[in-house]
This record gives structure tokens, C-alpha cells and sequence, in this order.
């Protein structure tokens, strides 16, 4: 969907500068980096959305690799490899920035950003600047405090991070760096989509379970689950923002009805999914009716 009003920023100055000239004019405003792992509603977004472009990067003399938040998280690590420093090949081909990946802990292969991050220095939405170590960040399986705060009508905006490295030899980096990327796309799907759409549960992958479900292949509108790769929805014929996240409800109540088990979405839903046509469910578990999606 549309947004009311669009900037796009490449300074961590003129970021501050316009979330805190919507904090004071009382406008809403959402920052996005990459725009991957979000849903926006057919409705579009109100007020104003900055696409932070802020991509300053640098390592000092003690290995703590100082960013800006809009730098894609997979530049960094591709960067850091041939530089010979170690620590972040397993995020080689993720797409997104470094903001957004502080904000959900971002990770694959044995790798979380939490686990590398010393501190962030963040934008409050009372109009201050703090820096938090990571131990105030109450880091999850790809959550945190940021990711929580999903109740306030403006969010915290990360503005840089330092992430802990430590020397490596290159070679071993790139052959770590190279396997992963192979991994990566061997396993994910080409096409349209948002990314894993759904957490791993305690127990199993989410893709595992609904491809056991037999959801593979499942559709709704231009909506649909991969057949390679279950825990991603693609956008194949021109998908509504309506169709995808019936899609995963519906994926919801066959997983939750097959083995009990409830898939918690990975990504955030974004923008007025109030107006009619955006979605409408009735009922929960597998008697919820899809009726913006399907048209009934």
C-alpha cells in the first residue's frame, strides 16, 4: 500500500531530524530500512514513512565494527570477511539492514546478532538519544525490547550499533562465508516474499511443520506456500497484502489443528489494516473465515 508521505534519508542528522519533527507535530511515523520481513496493508501507511539509508561503516582498532543503521546487514558481512574479521559469516546473503536486524536479533546458522552486539545507540520517542548495552535489549528468539514495543503509536528508532569482532584468517572466513551463501541458496526460494514468515517453535522448524501439514503449494489469491521451501509465502499473481496474511492464518489453523502447535509470524504487519478489504477473520482456530481475501 501507499504511504501519506515518504522521505528518504542518508544522515543520521536528518533522521533525528524528521522522527523528532513528527514527534512534536504528533504525526505518525514508521522507519523502514529494507523494507524485507514486514506486511504492508493494502490501505497503505498513514502519516510519514523515512526509508533510512544511513550506511556508514568502520571498524576500530579493537575489532568493534561501528555502523549506521541503514547498512545492509549482508554488505557488512561480506565486508568484514575480506577484511579478515570474524564473526558475522553466518549473516552473508541476509537481506535487511543493520537496524532492522538489532531490532528483531536477526540470525542463521548458529549466529544471532546478539550475541555480537556490544551496544546501539538509539533515538527514543520521549526525544532523547541513549546508548543501551545489549544486556538492556532483553534479546529473544528474534525479538527484543525494541521489537516489543509494538503498542506505542511511534517506536524507538536504532540509529548506529557496535558489533564485537575478532581477527580471522581470511581464507577460512571466505570458505565459511562462500558455504554459507551456497546454504542459502540451495534452501531459499526465488521470487516475491517477505522472508521466513514464521519463528521456529520450541520444538520443530515452522517449515517443517507445514509442509507436514500439506500446505505446500497452498493459495490463496496470488498467494502462495513454496514448494521448496514451506515457511515462505510468495507473491506470485499479483498478491494483496490481503491475500498473504489470510495465507497465513489460514497456515495458522491447519498447523495448529494438525499437531498443536501455534506458528508466531516473524514478520511485522505494517500500516491500516483497519479499512475494509485490508483482512477480516471471525472466529479463531480453524473456524476463522477469510472473507476480505477470498471474497465470500
Amino acid at each position: 500500500g501507499p504511504a501519506d508521505v515518504l522521505a528518504v534519508v542518508d544522515t543520521l542528522d536528518d533522521l533525528v531530524k524528521l522522527v523528532e519533527t513528527a514527534r512534536v507535530c504528533e504525526v505518525p511515523c514508521t522507519v523502514l530500512g529494507g523494507g524485507t520481513n514486514i506486511l504492508v496493508a493494502d490501505a497503505g501507511v498513514r502519516g510519514l514513512v523515512v526509508v533510512n539509508r544511513c550506511r556508514g561503516y568502520r571498524v576500530d582498532d579493537e575489532g568493534l565494527l561501528l555502523a549506521e543503521s541503514g547498512v545492509l546487514l549482508h554488505e557488512l558481512a561480506r565486508w568484514t570477511v575480506q577484511e579478515g574479521w570474524a564473526g558475522l559469516e553466518w549473516a552473508v546473503g541476509i537481506p535487511g539492514t543493520l537496524g532492522g536486524a538489532v531490532v528483531g536479533n536477526a540470525g542463521a546458522y548458529g549466529g544471532t546478532v546478539a550475541e555480537r552486539l556490544a551496544w546501539a545507540r538509539i533515538w527514543r520517542p520521549t526525544g532523547c538519544e541513549e546508548r543501551v548495552e545489549v544486556q538492556d535489549l532483553a534479546y529473544g528468539y528474534r525479538t527484543s525490547a525494541l521489537k516489543r514495543e509494538t503498542d506505542k503509536p511511534q517506536r524507538s528508532v536504532v540509529l548506529e550499533a557496535a558489533l564485537r569482532l575478532e581477527r580471522g584468517d581470511p581464507q577460512e572466513l571466505a570458505a565459511r562465508a562462500a558455504h554459507v551463501a551456497e546454504q542459502r541458496r540451495i534452501r531459499t526460494p526465488r521470487g516475491c516474499c517477505a522472508g521466513s514468515v514464521f519463528k521456529r517453535t520450541p520444538q520443530y522448524p515452522a517449515g517443517f511443520l507445514i509442509e507436514q501439514a500439506g500446505l505446500k503449494g497452498k493459495r490463496i489469491g496470488g498467494a502462495v506456500v513454496s514448494e521448496k521451501h514451506a515457511n515462505f509465502l510468495l507473491n506470485t499473481d499479483k498478491a494483496t497484502a490481503a491475500d498473504m496474511r489470510a495465507l497465513i492464518h489460514l497456515v495458522q489453523d491447519e498447523v495448529w489443528a494438525a499437531f498443536g502447535q501455534r506458528l508466531e509470524p516473524e514478520i511485522e504487519f505494517i500500516g491500516d489494516w483497519s479499512r475494509p478489504g485490508s483482512w477480516v477473520t471471525e472466529g479463531v482456530g480453524s473456524n476463522r473465515r477469510y472473507n476480505a481475501a477470498v471474497g465470500s
